[in-house]
């Protein structure tokens, strides 16, 4: 089947972008696949078959991150069908940008609450079952804004530098039950987001790159199944960067 066979995979945020990929790549590779969605019934619907096809399980949920209770029903529920959490990929993120005296209360709380609360909820619940397991893997999706700020982002380089905290105040809490965290950091990706970008900022990001263009979710999928994997037994509490080159 492949490096991940028979694991039972959570993917957060996973109906589009890189989320989908990082779902579909793990289910390419063996392992069952719950997902949560929000909004779009169809796309949950049209995924959950996708990963079917691959001759895995697949398990949707509607599902707001920022809700512990939710999240806690969700790995419940996971594990009570595939036996066993192995991975979770805290993928689930949303962007609210405005410069910081035009940021409201509600674009700052908002940001944090999906992006760094969520992965809190998702991390918290899974964490007792591998602990009790002495194995697993957690993966959170952060960004070279959280490495480095960007402007206009206050509220998400916020919550993508609390997430690299988080990675490396958790990697030394699980390590010693059997338990790795990692994450990655992400630059320019081409997905919905991206591609809202007005053409001037789009080339005055890609001249900041040394390698000269935006990334792809398939540059991002692959690495992510790497770290879910048992091939990356001895990583934890790292931070890898997939950027082209712009964060160094």
């Amino acid at each position: 089947m492949g490096d991940l066979a028979s694991k039972g995979i959570i993917v957060t945020g996973a109906t589009r972008g890189i989320g989908r990929a990082i779902a579909l790549e793990a289910a390419r590779r063996g392992a069952n696949v719950a997902f949560n969605y929000l909004q779009s019934e169809a796309r949950a619907a049209a995924l959950k078959e996708e990963i079917e096809g691959l001759g895995v399980r697949a398990m949707a949920f509607r599902a707001d991150v920022g809700d512990l209770k939710a999240a806690r029903e969700m790995v419940n529920a996971v594990k009570r069908e595939f036996g066993a959490i192995d991975g979770l990929v805290n993928n689930a993120g949303l962007t609210r940008d405005k410069l910081l005296v035009m940021m409201t209360e509600e674009d700052w709380a908002e940001v944090l609450r999906v992006n760094l609360t969520g992965a809190f909820n998702f991390a918290r619940a899974a964490a007792f079952m591998m602990m009790k397991a002495k194995r697993g893997a957690i993966l959170n999706v952060t960004s070279i804004s959280g490495l480095i700020g960007m402007a206009g982002q206050v509220n998400y380089s916020a919550a993508k530098a609390g997430l690299i905290g988080m990675t490396k105040a958790m990697a030394k809490e699980l390590g010693r039950m059997g338990v790795r965290v990692n994450a990655l950091a992400l630059g320019f990706i081409e997905t919905d987001m991206t591609a809202a970008l007005p053409e001037e900022n789009r080339q005055a990001a890609l001249a900041m790159i040394p390698l000269g263009r935006f990334g792809t979710v398939a540059d991002v999928a692959p690495t992510a199944a790497y770290l879910l994997s048992d091939a990356a037994s001895y990583i934890t509490g790292a931070v890898i960067q997939i950027d082209g080159g712009l964060a160094m």
